[in-house]
């Protein structure tokens, strides 16, 4: 079966790596994940990972710390999990590196653009850590800025959730799934797919987002695969 895209970034977040546990870092489903990442980069799929850090830690729930060093202490969380993740794929034989946008150059390459790209042609899967460097900027943002810089084809963001519905499906049985959606619709019906900022950063640069569900993380191979699942959210 023909590949539907070439090269990928993958947001998933942080609280997924937790698995049953809640907070930390489950082996066991980090594990399940990396084997349907790794199988996707076997199929020759360039593949960039960016990763949350809410299962360590929420800085927005923070209360009386500044906002400034809430997010900085969240950016150190996203590059554990990265560290995480690095080592499941590696264990399964991937070749992986880690870029970090804050520089810790004793366990991470800092984010270098080029070399990122290089890294893709040489056939390695790089994380991208540490969100954007900058405070108030959430990982949804630095996922679709990573995405647009390295001119992937389109978002996968790995949620909770199987798409984007017309209202909230945890609230409303008659709540409807779509297909397909565009930029257009999501901000007309307020429809809640990533931060606006995340979403203005897709829709300006034509960037599709494709919003699955990860309790099966065959989802990815899946969506690799053309497949239809989630909703994807494109430009008319």
């Amino acid at each position: 079966m023909s590949i539907a895209y070439k090269r990928v970034l993958l947001k998933i977040s942080g609280e997924v790596l937790a698995g049953e546990k809640g907070t930390g870092i489950d082996n066991d489903t980090v594990v399940k994940i990396c084997k349907s990442v790794k199988k996707v980069s076997d199929m020759g799929v360039e593949v960039a990972i960016v990763v949350g850090g809410g299962n360590f830690w929420r800085g927005r729930t923070s209360e009386g710390m500044d906002r400034t060093r809430a997010d900085h202490i969240g950016m150190l969380a996203t590059a554990m999990n990265s560290l995480a993740l690095c080592d499941a794929l590696e264990q399964l034989g991937a070749d992986v590196r880690v870029q970090t946008a804050i520089e810790m150059r004793q366990i991470a390459e800092p984010y270098i653009r080029n070399r990122a790209i290089r890294h893709f042609e040489k056939g390695r899967i790089v994380i991208f850590g540490c969100g954007t460097g900058s405070p108030f900027f959430s990982t949804d943002t630095a996922a679709a800025l990573r995405a647009v810089e390295i001119n992937a084809d389109v978002l996968l963001k790995a949620t909770n959730v199987d798409g984007v519905y017309d209202k909230d499906p945890n609230k409303y049985e008659d709540a409807v799934k779509y297909d397909k959606v565009s930029f257009k619709e999501v901000l007309n019906r307020d429809l809640k797919v990533m931060d606006s900022t995340a979403f203005s950063l897709c829709k300006d640069n034509d960037l599709s987002i494709l919003v699955f569900n990860l309790d099966d993380p065959e989802n990815i191979v899946e969506a690799i695969n053309g497949k239809e699942i989630g909703t994807l959210v494109q430009n008319d």
